[in-house]
């Protein structure tokens, strides 16, 4: 097979993590698909010694580690990887994944020849993901907001991907563009997944292929901070693409779940509020179209918030 596959990791703080995930790797059977695999270390606080022996004393696993002298956030820290990624097929992974199996590679380098998926022009795909200590499966990370209706389907076309497990054709992004480079945190998948869909492609989801999320929070933004990024960008991204009712329902949606889960913190939700209703005056209209929205519809999207 050819080495159709660049593996993107960007980390933080999570020296151990990535070193299980680069171990996780070393135990495939196959690594032939693997043309490379890129890590940003984004400006962690803590050694990363050991992975970084690992990664010398592998070289055949092709791996670039570049060292970040600033804290990118996902969305700059992934568009810079991607930029530099010369594999056909993006495959991007958290640091806090690990894979399940030892025959992931081949199955991930096929998974877009599958009829399902090239009749319907797929250009992204989310993999099956597991919880590491329970092995339960994850009911974020499945790409529906239906779970119990989804959860056990082995194909299926949808709305949007998940960050921590998905590949991607690169010639979608020559089309598309790359990550929203206003998110640091939060909803850049949302914003990437309405322009794949207005670009003629659809997203889809494949449990051939495992991976166990650890789900650290080591290093991320304590709780009411992460709601209130989601919250904002949530919606920048209604603004930018759907119907304005959207974007008046998922402030309001995510305004509750601020309150409900946030546990006070109130100049951060006025400040949220400010944020949210001044995307309605200064984001940019990219609006998805009419066949876009069917799709959206015809998939079960939740658009409401």
């Amino acid at each position: 097979m050819n080495e159709v596959l660049s593996l993107i990791i960007i980390t933080y703080n999570r020296p151990d993590d990535l070193l299980e995930l680069l171990q996780s790797l070393r135990k495939e059977a196959d690594i032939t698909p693997l043309k490379e695999v890129l890590i940003l270390n984004n400006a962690s606080t803590v050694s990363y010694e050991k992975a970084e022996n690992f990664i010398a004393e592998n070289p055949d696993l092709k791996i670039n580690y570049i060292l970040s002298s600033e804290n990118l956030g996902v969305s700059r820290g992934r568009n810079k990887l991607m930029a530099m990624a010369g594999g056909e097929l993006l495959l991007i992974l958290d640091d806090d994944i690990i894979f399940h199996s030892t025959d992931s590679l081949p199955k991930i380098a096929g998974v877009f020849q599958k009829d399902f998926f090239r009749q319907a022009n797929t250009g992204i795909i989310t993999f099956r993901v597991i919880y590491y200590e329970t092995k339960e499966q994850q009911q974020t990370a499945l790409p529906h907001k239906r779970f119990e209706e989804y959860r056990d389907k082995p194909v299926f076309l949808t709305s949007y991907f998940t960050g921590c497990s998905h590949v991607l054709k690169k010639e979608v992004l020559a089309k598309t563009g790359l990550y929203p480079e206003d998110f640091f945190y939060g909803m850049e998948e949302y914003d990437l997944s309405y322009r794949i869909i207005k670009a003629g492609y659809t997203l889809g989801y494949d449990n051939a292929v495992t991976f166990e999320h650890k789900e650290s929070p080591k290093g991320r933004q304590p709780n009411y901070q992460k709601l209130a990024s989601q919250w904002v960008n949530k919606s920048k991204v209604a603004r930018r693409y759907l119907p304005f009712i959207y974007y008046l329902t998922t402030m309001l949606g995510w305004s509750w779940e601020y309150l409900k889960k946030a546990g006070g913190h109130w100049g951060t939700y006025f400040k949220s509020w400010g944020k949210a209703l001044k995307a309605g005056f200064t984001e940019k209209r990219n609006p998805v179209g009419k066949e876009a929205l069917a799709y959206l519809k015809k998939v079960k999207a939740r658009l409401w918030y």
